[in-house]
């Protein structure tokens, strides 16, 4: 149970750092270090994950730094679309969906190391006229405009899709998307992603065990572990500085990407 816990325990914490990695990682952390199949890890995943996540959540609420009716929209549409996602994963063969979920790691960990490139390099700076969301200067509340409001509920509804699928909390999407679109501060960004994340892997999780799936003694743990996991790594997010938890994140999950790729087509090179 040690290495339950340990796996469990590092999901939450890095999800507690980044607000966007802990999901993405949960799965293989399942199928490669556990033994989980892909249908059977992607509810202890998003349980685990969304239970972390809630954790997170709570502590943005209190601080107020939390967007959530930006997160409100984006969870609602992302719970809807997410039981498409659900429904599409017992219909892709396990091959296919494992392979998917390799090469969507792979794209996050060149996307997060290319913006650290480009962060090293000269900042560009964007007019907020060129940002789908921007905040009034005056309240410091979202301007909720009409091209404000499709933005964020294409984010969520891409966050369902993925989450339903891959067993996935989102936050690699959530997290980019709103830098992108938004002039949102990054710490806010964090705690609206970690709430969309609890929102989305919550409403997800029940839906599949009124289906009939449960979960295990050992996945239990390695939950318990996550939330744990979580607290430590909102305690020192402040402290760790951002570029290196971004480097190492990039190379952790093309690592692990490769591995369950090994894992797929070369069952026995890993035994």
């Amino acid at each position: 149970m040690l290495l339950v816990s340990f796996l469990g325990a590092l999901i939450g914490l890095v999800l507690g750092l980044t607000g966007a990695g802990g999901g993405i990682l949960a799965v293989p952390a399942l199928v490669v270090g556990l033994g989980f199949s892909m249908t059977a890890a992607t509810p202890v995943a998003l349980l685990a994950v969304g239970a972390a996540a809630i954790v997170g959540a709570m502590d943005g609420l209190a601080k107020k730094i939390v967007r959530y009716k930006a997160a409100l929209l984006m969870a609602v549409l992302g719970s809807l679309v997410s039981h498409l996602g659900v429904r599409l994963a017992h219909i892709v063969p396990e091959k296919m969906l494992m392979t998917l979920f390799s090469m969507t790691m792979f794209l996050v960990a060149y996307r997060m190391m290319l913006k650290v490139r480009q962060a090293s390099g000269t900042a560009s700076s964007k007019a907020l006229k060129q940002k789908n969301c921007v905040l009034n200067p005056g309240t410091g509340k979202l301007l909720w405009t009409r091209r404000c409001t499709i933005t964020l509920a294409g984010i969520g509804a891409t966050t369902g899709l993925f989450t339903g699928m891959l067993g996935v909390g989102g936050g690699f999407i959530v997290v980019p998307a709103f830098k992108r679109y938004t002039d949102i501060e990054m710490h806010s960004i964090v705690a609206t992603s970690l709430m969309v994340i609890a929102l989305i892997s919550i409403s997800t999780v029940a839906g599949i065990l009124l289906a009939g799936a449960h979960i295990s003694r050992t996945g239990q743990i390695f939950v318990v572990a996550a939330i744990v996991g979580m607290m430590l790594g909102r305690l020192t997010a402040a402290h760790v500085p951002a570029q290196l938890l971004q480097i190492t994140f990039s190379i952790l999950t093309a690592l692990v990407s490769i591995i369950l790729l090994a894992k797929t087509y070369f069952p026995g090179a890993l035994a």
